[in-house]
């Protein structure tokens, strides 16, 4: 049986995602001269990229470029896996060579999909940088990556999952701890 336990709100959501959003306004929204764009990961980065540009449109007017990056084929378990992954469109609706990109996701983990996503969003061109954006950060990864805004750092069990689910999901919103259990009380 899988367990969930709410760790944040959609409320706290909605202020970490307003958090992320004012950073990379104060590090891009400059003078203009290196155009920026967010690019969001397939599944949960592209929602989350979304709401960051909302944000950003609702405090400065100009809504960034964005796109939607698919890395299935990029990941290093694509042999591994017993099934067949399924593959999205990548929409990138702009030239990437010379743009500040930032990557978005909804969870930073192992740094695997990270690391994918570097391989595939090279595929199209020579951005002037690359960041990252992650609403959640567990803190230890096993690759060198590490995330340039964080809406909330986590330190849970590694055997635990954690999901982030919009409103769009049908389910219920907020940042869950999947497979959680709560211990017995010693009586």
């Amino acid at each position: 049986m899988t367990l969930k336990k709410q760790l944040y709100s959609p409320e706290e959501m909605t202020a970490a995602i307003s958090m992320i959003a004012a950073a990379i306004r104060r590090d891009f929204d400059t003078d203009g001269s290196v155009p920026y764009a967010l690019v969001g990961l397939y599944n949960q980065g592209v929602p989350l990229a979304e709401r960051i540009c909302d944000e950003i449109e609702r405090a400065t007017g100009r809504r960034p470029e964005h796109g939607r990056l698919d890395i299935s084929m990029y990941r290093d378990d694509v042999g591994l896996r017993s099934g067949l992954p399924l593959i999205r469109e990548t929409v990138i609706p702009f030239n990437i060579d010379g743009h500040k990109i930032i990557l978005v996701d909804d969870v930073l983990s192992s740094g695997r999909t990270i690391r994918a996503a570097l391989d595939a969003i090279t595929d199209y061109g020579r951005p002037n940088m690359i960041r990252l954006a992650v609403l959640v950060d567990r803190g230890d990864p096993e690759y060198p990556i590490r995330a340039d805004y964080v809406g909330f750092k986590l330190d849970l069990d590694p055997a635990h999952k954690v999901a982030v689910q919009f409103d769009e999901d049908g389910d219920e919103a907020g940042i869950f701890e999947v497979n959680w259990q709560q211990k017995p009380l010693n009586r």
